[in-house]
Parts: C-alpha cells; sequence; structure tokens
C-alpha cells in the first residue's frame, strides 16, 4: 500500500488471546512500529456468544482469556507505543503526528453523522437510526421514497451517560461544564464530587479543566464510567 502511495494507514491488533505470549505481543508490536504506519487500533480479545471461539473455550478445546494476561499487554502496548512516539488518543486507538481517526472521532466527541447505504447508522444529536441490513428490503423501500430504518429517540440519561463513557475514554475527557449547560447544575456537581473521588485514588486527573483517565485509570475505565451513569 505505501508503494502504492498511500501515507496514511492503520493496523489493526488485537492483544489477550490465549494462545499469545508477552514475547509474541511485543514483536507485534515492534512489527507495526517498523512499518512506520501513522495509526494502531488494539483490542483486547472479547469473546462473543454463540461464536466458534465460545463454542471451543466451552468445550475446553481453548483456554479461557485471562484477565491479568490482557492487563499486562494492555500495560505493554501504553508503554511501548509511547515510546515509538505513538499518542494514545482514545483507549484503544494510537496516533503519531495528531493523525487521528476522523470516522470514529465522531463517535466519541458526540458529532453528528449521516449513514447511507443498508446497515448503516446515523446519529443527529437526538437520536440514532440504523437501516435495514437486507439489501432487497433497503432496494425496495428506497425505491418508494421512504427511508429503511430504525430510529431510537435517547433519553436525556442516556446522553448523559453516553457522553461520559465516550468522552473518558479520550484524551480530550470529560468536561463538567458541558455537563453542566446541556444537563443541569445538579448534574454536574454530582459529577464533580464522584470524580474527585477517583482523582483522590489516583484514576482520574484534572486537566484544562476537565476530567481525563490517569495511565492507571485506563485500565479501568468501563468500571469508572458506568459509576457515573444515571439509571
Amino acid at each position: 500500500a505505501q508503494s502504492a502511495g498511500f501515507n496514511n494507514i492503520t493496523i489493526d491488533l488485537i492483544y489477550g488471546t490465549p494462545l499469545l505470549t508477552d514475547a509474541q505481543w511485543k514483536k507485534n508490536l515492534h512489527t507495526a512500529f517498523d512499518l512506520n504506519v501513522q495509526h494502531l487500533s488494539c483490542y483486547a480479545l472479547t469473546v462473543e456468544p454463540r461464536t466458534a471461539l465460545a463454542s471451543f473455550i466451552e468445550k475446553g478445546n481453548q483456554p479461557q482469556v485471562d484477565d491479568s494476561k490482557q492487563a499486562t499487554h494492555f500495560g505493554m502496548l501504553m508503554d511501548l507505543a509511547e515510546k515509538n512516539g505513538f499518542e494514545q488518543y482514545e483507549i484503544s486507538n494510537f496516533a503519531r503526528n495528531g493523525q487521528y481517526s476522523r470516522h470514529n472521532s465522531s463517535y466519541w466527541l458526540g458529532e453528528k453523522y449521516l449513514g447511507i447505504g443498508p446497515s448503516a447508522h446515523s446519529f443527529n444529536g437526538e437520536s440514532r437510526q440504523w437501516n435495514s441490513r437486507n439489501n432487497h428490503e433497503y432496494i425496495k423501500i428506497t425505491g418508494e421514497g421512504k427511508v429503511p430504518a430504525v430510529k431510537e429517540t435517547l433519553t436525556r440519561e442516556n446522553r448523559f451517560n453516553e457522553y461520559v463513557m465516550t468522552s473518558l475514554r479520550t484524551m480530550w475527557g470529560c468536561d463538567p461544564e458541558k455537563i453542566k449547560n446541556e444537563f443541569g447544575k445538579e448534574r454536574a456537581e454530582t459529577f464533580l464530587k464522584q470524580a474527585m473521588q477517583f482523582a483522590n485514588e489516583g484514576l482520574m486527573v484534572s486537566q484544562n479543566e476537565k476530567f481525563v483517565l490517569t495511565k492507571k485509570g485506563k485500565y479501568f475505565a468501563d468500571r469508572i464510567a458506568s459509576e457515573f451513569f444515571v439509571l
């Protein structure tokens, strides 16, 4: 791809798989670094139900996912990526020279987007919708001048939870002032109180009046975000 003239390339890697050793993971990372790509997306293996891997594990043909191994690999990823000029701008995403994913960043920053075609998703700030994944149905309904989509209107609580969840995953962090303006003073005060507790535990820090996860906090990103959720 580089020989053909492409100079903005990303690689996806999976870590924490049952048979992946620490040495192999380190080698995988250095292989990616040596290719001189601008972006990496790295994800811990998640075993989805009703998949071949889930069946293999259930039958004992594959070992279970080891949480401690995944944590070790995540730590290696953060350390080695930083040493090789990558900025961790989102929990699973790393970029050189500020070449962040424009596509995914729109999700994390809550921007509006329009999806066109079968299975495509759209978001307008208040609701999201997803088009039919059936090609025949999509063509038939669009031919009738209609949009073959299912729509979900987000509640105020949904929007708050999603903002906290996505913003805390990024280096840009969660903004108490934004929470105050969009969700009310009381919600912002509750957020600040909880955020300070996490800060005292070394899991969060205030930067430029926004709260971001520390390196230690990134190991517990999902749990921390869930503590702020409004049910």
